[in-house]
C-alpha cells in the first residue's frame, strides 16, 4: 500500500520510526516532511500535503504526526474526502478503517510512545472498510454532511 506519511517538528522523530516501521512491512511510504524536529514549523501545512496526497491518488491512505495530534487532526479534516481519526489506541485505529472508512490516521507523538505507535499503524494498515450495509449508510451521510457545507 502507498502511505504518505507528514509531521511538523514535534512528530518529526515518531514520523521516521512510522515510515521504517511501514517500508519494513513491505508499504510503499511517500514522506512528506518535515525534514529536522529543529526547525519549528506549522503543522497544518503537513496535514495538508498528506491530505492532497490522498485526494491527488498519489497515495492510499495517509499518517500525520504532531505534538498532541489535535491540531493536525483538526486541520486535515478540512480537506473534502478526507476521513481522519486521532488515535491513540488499536482498537479505534482498526474499528475507524472498518467502520468509518477512514483513511488518515493522526498520532501524537507527545502523548504516544514508539512501541504503541507501531501497534497502532499496523492496526490501521490492516484493516479494511467492511462495507456493511449500516456503515455504508453512516458513510453516505457524513459524505452528504460535507457537500452541503462545502
Amino acid at each position: 500500500m502507498k502511505i504518505a506519511i507528514g509531521a511538523d517538528h514535534a512528530g518529526y522523530e515518531l514520523k521516521e520510526v512510522v515510515g521504517h516501521f511501514l517500508g519494513a512491512l513491505g508499504h510503499e511510504v511517500i514522506d512528506l516532511g518535515t525534514a529536522n524536529a529543529t526547525t519549528a514549523v506549522d503543522y497544518p501545512d503537513y496535514a495538508e500535503a498528506v491530505g492532497v496526497s490522498l485526494l491527488e491518488e498519489n497515495a492510499e491512505r495517509g499518517i500525520v504526526i504532531c505534538g498532541s495530534g489535535v491540531g493536525a487532526s483538526v486541520a486535515i479534516n478540512k480537506l473534502p474526502g478526507i476521513r481522519a481519526g486521532l488515535c491513540h489506541d488499536t482498537y479505534s485505529a482498526h474499528q475507524g478503517v472498518e467502520h468509518d472508512n477512514m483513511n488518515v490516521l493522526v498520532l501524537g507523538a507527545r502523548i504516544i510512545g514508539v512501541e504503541l505507535a507501531r501497534e497502532i499503524v499496523r492496526a490501521f494498515v490492516g484493516a479494511v472498510f467492511s462495507k456493511d450495509p449500516r456503515h455504508e449508510r453512516r458513510l453516505a451521510k457524513v459524505k452528504a454532511l460535507e457537500g452541503r457545507y462545502r
